[in-house]
């Protein structure tokens, strides 16, 4: 089966709501309960090699977690 790849764009949310997290000392787990998800799934998404990535009701929620806009979770330029 061949690897499923991530876009640019997925990779950057990824990282973006990965460094809010680790700025506030929040781990995997404690956001997957705040995200209602699994801590596996948490996990799942930070890994370049998984499917796995947050959707738009997800980023809505994290705007909400982190007390940010949607917004803050995009690069201001297309990639």
């Amino acid at each position: 089966m061949s690897e499923i790849k991530k876009s640019a764009l997925d990779l950057y949310i990824i990282e973006r709501v990965k460094q809010m997290r680790q700025d506030r000392n929040m781990s995997q787990a404690v956001l997957a309960i705040k995200l209602d998800v699994s801590d596996s799934f948490i996990g799942a998404i930070e890994n370049p090699h998984h499917r796995a990535k947050y959707n738009t009701e997800h980023i809505n929620k994290l705007a909400v977690i982190f007390n940010c806009s949607p917004r803050d979770f995009l690069p201001e330029k297309p990639l």
